[in-house]
This record gives structure tokens, sequence and C-alpha cells, in this order.
């Protein structure tokens, strides 16, 4: 009998490690700058390409593993993620390094959806899985806030390489914990390969991150912006067209008539949504405008990390009690209260005692919403199909993520831009307000260089300018992330169910079966049904 706590542990790790990929990478950015003579574009696709193809193969990979076995997709993965990190930190050039990172994508996209899926297949008792994804919850969030205090650390000591040897080891050590811990699980009825839904799902998948992640850029009314989400809408309904017809569908889209599934998926994106926008806001407001360190915004942002941990945990256990409906709306609440609060009050001089305690509501409302929505989604589903269920799961989190940056990434730098002009010196030299106009980092530094000329006064305006032109473009962002939180409160009070249904009530949805479709499901496999 292995034991379920080192099972447990060896799917914690290994999703830590995924997970904190995602922005330990963010605060070596401005070294790729200097050492490896990174545009800013490379810049954005050495961060994206990781983004783009785990996102694009989770729901192959997911379904996959149920169908190859969970086990052995958990261990390939990890073996892939740790070996294309290893080689992402040997590389010399801008395109070597985004291609280590594509491929570590599609190492996250092995193991993400299988350590989720491992788990509802390994803890079955609702209290008890309950549990063990509000830990699943609780080391995700926290791998996501702590990774620019890691990457800071690391930065501090050590070269910018030293980020990506360091997932190495930690994949090594998760892989050796699955093989000895984790028992091996599949679907039994082994349902033939799905090849056109695999090629259907990536390719919408792709072409909707991929369309989102340029759209600021390239503007979201632009004809190529148009043009790729019409792309990923046509070929998501070709997805499900294909799906309802085939006899082994690798996602079986009724599913998400089943509100505690999709109500569930919904308060995930809106959950990451607003994780990933909190972190481009706080990031640059802790360096750009209280001048901290990487290793120290890091640290700024520890009551984030502890109070989703902790809330996380929290939350699957009152979800048990009180219902999933009443703790998901109360931390959607709990987030737009912090948007609206952080908006009303944000100055370049605000204590960080107010913001620490700003950061300890936002981190209880993260907890409350995600875990124990990510629990009601796993408890819709079938536990031989846990793998896609997984894979929808995650892949609400990473659409709700690159969303979050692209959608609040835009409205800021627009906002940002537009009062910059009208508070910039008459004649400042073009070349300098073009580039005061990138970031209120790169302002700043113009700002610094024209003091160290002696143009103190003229530096003195333009820092002030960039500072006002940051904060009202911070403040009107939150307000977006504010509003998206309050519409997926109200959404989840009025769609979310409560509770699972009860036993009753699917076998009462068997007994209205024909005979032989009866005969060949069991309670589990209807619950999406009721």
């Amino acid at each position: 009998m292995r034991s379920k706590p080192l099972i447990l542990t060896a799917l914690l790790l290994a999703s830590f490690a995924v997970n904190l990929d995602t922005t330990i990478v963010n605060v070596a950015l401005p070294t790729l700058v200097r050492e490896l003579r990174a545009t800013t574009t490379q810049l954005q696709w050495v961060v994206d390409a990781y983004n783009l193809v785990f996102a694009a193969l989770l729901l192959t990979a997911g379904s996959l593993s149920d169908r190859l076995g969970r086990k052995g997709m958990l261990i390939g993965g990890l073996a892939v993620f740790g070996l294309a990190s290893l080689a992402g930190a040997v590389t010399t050039t801008p395109s070597a390094l985004i291609a280590a990172r594509a491929v570590m994508g599609l190492g996250a996209a092995m193991t993400f959806p299988a350590t989720l899926s491992t788990i509802a297949h390994v803890f079955t008792e609702r209290r008890e899985r309950a549990l063990s994804i509000g830990l699943w919850g609780a080391s995700a969030g926290v791998a996501i806030a702590v990774g620019p205090i890691v990457g800071g650390l690391l930065l501090e000591h050590f070269s910018w390489t030293s980020i990506f040897v360091l997932m190495a080891p930690v994949a090594a050590v998760a892989a050796v914990l699955v093989a000895v811990s984790v028992p091996k699980s599949k679907d039994p009825a082994a349902p033939r390969v799905d090849v056109p839904g695999f090629a259907l799902s990536t390719a919408a998948m792709a072409a909707l991150v991929f369309t989102i992640i340029e759209a600021p850029d390239v503007d979201w009314s632009s004809p190529r912006t148009v043009a790729g989400f019409v792309a990923a809408a046509v070929l998501f309904a070709l997805f499900i067209w294909w799906e309802r017809r085939v006899e082994t569908p690798m996602l079986d889209v009724r599913i998400f008539g089943n509100m505690r599934f999709t109500a569930a998926s919904g308060s995930v994106t809106v959950a990451f949504f607003t994780l990933f926008g909190f972190i481009f806001l706080m990031t640059m407001y802790f360096q750009f405008i209280q001048s901290f360190s990487p290793f120290s915004t890091g640290m700024h942002l520890l009551p984030v990390a502890i109070s989703v941990a902790v809330s996380s945990v929290v939350g699957t256990r009152l979800a048990v009690w009180a219902g999933t409906k009443l703790v998901v709306t109360i931390g959607l609440f709990a987030t737009t209260a912090f948007y609206v609060w952080v908006a009303a009050v944000i100055t370049a001089h605000t204590g960080y005692d107010v913001i620490a305690a700003q950061m300890v509501l936002y981190g209880i409302g993260l907890g409350l919403t995600s875990a124990p929505a990510t629990e009601s989604i796993m408890g819709a589903i079938s536990i031989h199909k846990a793998g896609v269920g997984s894979a929808v799961n995650d892949a609400t989190r990473l659409l709700g993520g690159t969303l979050g940056v692209a959608v609040i990434g835009s409205v800021y730098a627009s906002l940002y831009s537009t009062r910059l002009d009208a508070g910039l010196p008459p004649g400042l030299p073009a070349p300098l307000s073009a580039v005061a106009h990138q970031s209120v980092g790169a302002a700043i530094a113009v700002s610094d260089q024209l003091s160290a000329t002696g143009l103190t006064h003229v530096g003195a305006i333009v820092h002030q300018a960039a500072v006002d032109a940051f904060l009202h473009g911070i403040s009107v962002g939150c307000l977006v992330a504010g509003s998206v939180a309050l519409v997926g409160a109200l959404a989840a009070m009025l769609f979310l169910p409560a509770q699972p249904p009860s036993t009753g009530a699917l076998e009462d949805a068997l007994e209205e079966m024909p005979a032989q479709e009866r005969a060949s499901r069991t309670i589990a496999e209807v619950r999406n049904d009721v």
C-alpha cells in the first residue's frame, strides 16, 4: 500500500515546479537585455513561448494521460521540462532560449494536468479530495507568487542561467518521487485516440492564446487581431462539432452543460485573470515607484503567497461544509474589494502596512475562489476522464492569466501614454520623449539621464510626469480587474451549484437510462448529466 502523503508530496512538487516557472523568468528580463542583447519582442517571447505551447497542448496531453497512463505522462513531462530547462541555461542567443522555453512548455503541458487527475484518482472521498486539491491549489498559487522571490535571490548571487539550472534538479526530484510512490492509473476503457480532436483543440488553443498575446502590440481592433479571434472561434466550433459526432471523443463536450463544471471553470478563469494582472501591476509598482530590487519586490509579495496558501486549504474544506457557491462568491467579492481599495488609495508614498493588508485580502480572495472551484470541476467528472477534466481546469487558468496581462497591460499602457503626453515638459527632444513612452522604467531612466547632465529641473518634471502617468494607469487597471472580479462573483452567485448532486439524484438518472446504457455506466460517470 503506497503512502498517500508521499504520493501527494510528489504531485505537489511537480505542480510547484511547473507553476514556479511561469513567473521566475520575469525578473531576469533586464539581465537578458544586457547579456544576450535581447530585443523587447524577444523578451516577450522568452515569457510567452512557454505559455503558448503549455496552453496549446494542455487538452491533448490531459486526454493522452487518461488513455496512456498518468504516471508515465508525469515522469515523461518532468524529464522534458528538466532537460529543456538545462538546455535554456547553456543558450547564448535569444532565439535559442525562446526555443528551449517552448520545449519547457511541452513538458509543463505533459506534467500539470496529470498532477491534478492523479489526485482525483487517488483521493476519492470528497473531504480527502477537497483537502488534497486545496493543497494542490496552494502549491500552484504560492509558486506563482514566490517566483519573483526565488528569481531575485538567484540574480543577486549568480548569473541569469541559474534560474534555468535550478529547475532541472527540482524536476528530477519530483520525477523520482513520482516513480517510487505514485500508482499507475488510466481510463480502463482505453478508447481509440481521437487524432482530429487533438489537432483541432491544439490549433484552437494556439490561435486563441497567440492572438491574446499579440493583441496589445498590434492593437485589439486591428485586422490581424480580429482575424485571429475569428480563426480561434471557427476552430473551436469545428472541435465541438467533431467531438459531438465522434464515437470516442477526447472531450465529451456535454460536460459543459453541468454548471458545477462550467461555472467553476469560469470562476477559475476570473481568478487567474486577476492574479496575473495583480503580479503585472504590483511588480512594476514596487520596482519603479518604490525602487525595490527584484529580490525585495518578491519578498514584499510574501503576504499574498502566505494568504493564498492558507485560504486555499481552508476554502476547499469550507466548500464541503458551507457549499462551493458561497465560498467562491465570497472569494470573488474579496478580490473585487481589493482592487477597488488599491485604486482608491494608491500613491507613490502608500505605506507598506496598507499594501500588505491589501495583499492579504487579495490572497484570501484568490484562495477562496481557485481551490474550491477546482474541487468542483474535478468532482463533476468521472475519475476515468480526470486527465482531460484537469486539462480544462488548467487551460482556464492559463487563458485567464494570459488575458489578465494582455487586457490590463493594454489598459495601463494606453492610459500611461496619454497621461504622460500631458505631463512632459515642452521642448523635450523627440528621442527622449519616445524612450519615456516605452515604460515607466524607461521614463525614470530618462529623468536620471537629464539630471546627470545638469538639467535637474527638467529631469524632475519628467520623473513626476512618469509617476503620475503610471499611477493613473494602474488605478484604472485595478478598476478593470475589479470589474471582471465583480462579474465573476455575480455569475458564481447565479450559476454555481452549492453542492454536488446527491447520490440519490444520480441513481435516479441511472434508472431513467435504457438498460443497455445503464449497464455500461457508473454513478460517477453520469454525474455530469445531472
